[in-house]
């Protein structure tokens, strides 16, 4: 299997060959202040690879306090990017920094001891297809 992603800004590029294990919606304090909503979407493999296409000199990346909470991102649009951790045993890809298609479904929730207080019952509440006129 290969993907492609890349940031918002299109400064950086990369492409993933091989396949996920694991996909988790990761509702963590860290994950949701990092992201910014209810929970972070990562897909987990510990044999793809990952190699850079544009930009690689540009990702930044950030562990928060030496806690293993890694986030690689673009500097410019600040787009959560792949990241290789466990002494490069484990890749991490943002699942929204894809532009191909994924096979997988999520394996599951976790860390839902520190979901938000307003992330509940989120399905029965109006759907539209895009920003509603009123």
């Amino acid at each position: 299997m290969i993907h492609s992603g890349s940031c918002l800004c299109g400064n950086i590029k990369y492409e993933i060959k091989g396949n996920f294990e694991n996909f988790f919606l990761c509702h963590c304090k860290s994950c949701r202040k990092d992201t910014g909503s209810v929970h972070a979407s990562n897909l987990f493999s510990t044999t793809a690879t990952l190699k850079w296409l544009k930009g690689e000199e540009k990702v930044k990346t950030y562990n928060h306090n030496n806690s293993g909470h890694i986030k690689s991102f673009c500097p410019n649009c600040s787009s959560a990017l792949p990241n290789i951790q466990m002494d490069g045993k484990l890749l991490v890809v943002p699942a929204g920094s894809l532009d191909t298609d994924i096979e997988i479904v999520p394996t599951g929730h976790i860390y839902l001891n520190e979901k938000a207080n307003w992330d509940h019952n989120l399905e029965k509440i109006p759907h539209y297809e895009d920003l509603p006129k009123e």
